[in-house]
């Protein structure tokens, strides 16, 4: 291959023929001037051979082999992409931000809903502890005075207490508001088909050297049937109890009437000093009025005496089916066992 004529450079800076400092950077010659290039020739018509394709000058292919690629430079973008920075951060707020004015805010420190709750587990403990109090004392409350009021009426009995104050609390004190006391209407003590409504208020039971304590107030109620007089003047007099067929009442005259066959005694129930006594006003047959009097005033005198607690008749009513009287006591002392083993309980 011909090698193309050495051209000088630029006159250096120095004064010298040297390339520049970095020959990298330097633009090629331009091409020497050489024959111009024909004008492009038309494409030959169809179905003939196209003519053959004339070389290139030497010129041509010297100035490609010593023409530089462009650099990275020289290449341009069309468009610059700008990368937006991000956003700064909020300031800090210390109010409520907008949008939160109606949501509720998470306190820190003690929960609420946990102290509630530990609150309302203890008042249940503590309810559920004082209601197993409260059971307890009334059942041991309730043995102890039913066994008490059995011994006294020789019957059963029922026992019910006061809620005011709360019986927990009139045990551990010992004063007890109210009790009331009913027995079964089998007997009273030695009067048969008796029953007993006692009501027992103002309760104490503070020992001293003679009492267990004392009882405010009692008021008893005691019916008796026409059949329960019949037995119990068969069973405490035998000379004359024998002789009883029946026993009917007179609520108009408030007589009992105690019927032997064709004999008969006619007896009012009265209140005299506070016991209660049976006068006669008429006997009908062999017997004597004065005999039949005395037997009726020993009966008598033996239910008054074996009342206790100082209990006293206060009225007494005939009724259709018998007779009811009202007897009660007042601020009456409650006995040791050695005067009545009946309160060796309490």
């Amino acid at each position: 291959m011909t090698q193309p004529p050495h051209r000088p450079g630029p006159p250096d800076w120095r004064g010298r023929g040297a390339p520049p400092p970095n020959p990298g950077q330097r633009r090629p010659p331009p091409p020497p001037p050489g024959p111009a290039r024909p004008a492009p020739r038309q494409p030959p018509p169809p179905n003939r051979p196209a003519p053959p394709r004339r070389p290139e000058p030497p010129t041509e292919q010297l100035r490609r082999r010593f023409e530089r690629p462009p650099s990275p430079a020289d290449v341009r973008p069309t468009q610059q992409i700008h990368r937006q920075a991000p956003p700064p951060p909020p300031p800090p707020t210390f109010g409520p931000t907008p949008g939160s004015e109606g949501k509720p805010r998470r306190r820190r420190g003690v929960n609420t809903t946990l102290v509630l709750l530990i609150v309302l587990i203890v008042v249940a403990l503590l309810a559920g502890g004082l209601a197993a109090g409260e059971l307890y004392a009334r059942h041991r409350a309730d043995g102890i005075l039913t066994e008490v009021a059995e011994c006294v009426t020789e019957d059963g009995v029922t026992i019910s207490f006061g809620v005011n104050p709360p019986f927990l609390w009139q045990h551990i004190t010992g004063h007890y508001t109210n009790i009331s006391v009913t027995t079964d209407g089998n007997r009273v003590q030695s009067a048969d088909g008796m029953t007993a409504e006692v009501t027992l208020a103002d309760v104490r039971l503070q020992e001293t050297d003679d009492s267990k304590g004392t009882i405010g107030a009692l008021d008893a109620t005691l019916s008796w049937k026409s059949s329960g007089i019949k037995d119990t003047v068969a069973e405490n007099l035998p000379g004359v109890g024998n002789l009883i067929t029946g026993v009917r009442t007179d609520p108009a005259a408030g007589t009992v009437i105690l019927e032997a066959g064709d004999n008969s005694v006619t007896a009012k129930p009265v209140v005299e000093n506070g016991d209660l006594n049976l006068q006669v006003l008429d006997v009908v047959g062999p017997l004597p009025k004065d005999a039949v009097q005395s037997a009726l005033n020993d009966l008598t005198k033996k239910l008054n005496d074996n009342y206790p607690l100082g209990i006293k008749a206060d009225s007494v009513e005939v009724t259709d089916s018998g007779v009811v009287g009202k007897f009660s006591s007042r601020d009456a002392s409650i006995p040791k066992e050695d005067a009545n083993p009946c309160f060796a309980r309490l």
